[in-house]
């Protein structure tokens, strides 16, 4: 019988991982029910997404993680209105700035406009800039230039 925890079954995510490891693929995605499941390797380390809401466990490439060690992280952050906070619409690499060298498109302090870029994600080669929601200022601006950034992870906050 697989082994379970949470509802995630990890037997599957071990035959997961071994399949990245087996084939030298970069990513694998399985959907199972209303379970989708992600695992793409980093270098050396494999990360596993979890559905939005859900807790994601980073692995090893043939162990998965107990599921308290990303509890530490989020009881860490501020609790936010997620009303003013932007989130990533797609998996990718944030910049801060169109070119490197440039002059980032926002700065905590700025006052920003409706339809404003906020940050470029690179995702599959493509720049896609990321909009400010509505007007306002960016009180807070939560990912690093050339930081990788998941689907519904928080990057900006504006009020």
């Amino acid at each position: 019988m697989a082994e379970k925890k949470n509802g995630i079954d990890q037997a599957l995510i071990r035959d997961l991982a071994n399949i990245l490891n087996d084939t030298d693929l970069t990513e694998i995605e399985v959907e199972q029910d209303d379970l989708r499941i992600r695992v793409s390797r980093a270098g050396n380390t494999q990360y596993i997404q979890a559905p939005m809401g859900a807790p994601a466990y980073a692995a090893a490439p043939a162990a998965v993680a107990a599921p308290a060690a990303a509890a530490p992280a989020a009881s860490a952050a501020p609790a936010r209105n997620p009303a003013n906070t932007v989130s990533a619409p797609m998996v990718g690499t944030a910049y801060m700035a169109p070119a490197p060298g440039a002059r980032a498109f926002i700065e905590v302090g700025a006052t920003v406009k409706e339809g404003q870029t906020l940050l470029i994600i690179e995702a599959m080669k493509t720049m896609n800039q990321i909009p400010a929601p509505k007007s306002g200022k960016v009180v807070e601006i939560l990912v690093e230039d050339g930081s990788p950034v998941e689907y519904g992870q928080a990057l900006v906050v504006v009020e």
